[in-house]
């Protein structure tokens, strides 16, 4: 790291502490020339990370516009809230890991519904009727009786 007063290269690392809630790594620093002290920081650059939208427009990933939509499909339903941060947490692991900065709405629908699918069916079918957009009763029995056949298998 550069000296901020002499422009030297060296420097030492004085004391290492976690900063902005284990965001950042708050680092003091001595130069080797001319020993004055000095603060960095190091962060981990994330990339912005863009859904498209099944009209073609664009926004950043909101976390917890998805939660929130998780959180509508489970109303009413015995499930733990940490469980459903666990599921949004997988979601936005997997999304983040695949070094895309766009991604459909399409995928993260389906990621959701696979991870709601495992934890309570209600809401999966809640999720899945609004997500899929069940015009007709048929389709909604259609995707019911595809969960009835999962779980005899």
């Amino acid at each position: 790291m550069r000296c901020p007063f002499c422009g030297q290269p060296d420097s030492k690392v004085i004391d290492s502490r976690a900063s902005d809630e284990g965001v950042a790594i708050r680092r003091r620093r001595e130069c080797l020339a001319c020993e004055k002290r000095f603060t960095t920081y190091e962060r981990i650059e994330e990339i912005p990370l863009f859904v498209v939208k099944k009209d073609g427009k664009r926004e950043p990933f909101d976390r917890q516009k998805l939660l929130h939509g998780i959180l509508k499909a489970c109303e009413k339903r015995p499930v733990p809230f940490e469980e459903l941060e666990r599921l949004v947490d997988r979601v936005e692991k997997d999304l983040r890991n695949r070094m895309d900065q766009e991604v459909s709405s399409a995928e993260i629908g389906e990621l959701v519904m696979d991870g709601l699918r495992e934890i309570d069916e209600v809401a999966y079918v809640r999720f899945a009727s609004v997500y899929r957009q069940f015009t007709d009763v048929d389709k909604f029995m259609q995707e019911l009786q595809a969960i009835i056949r999962q779980k005899k298998d």
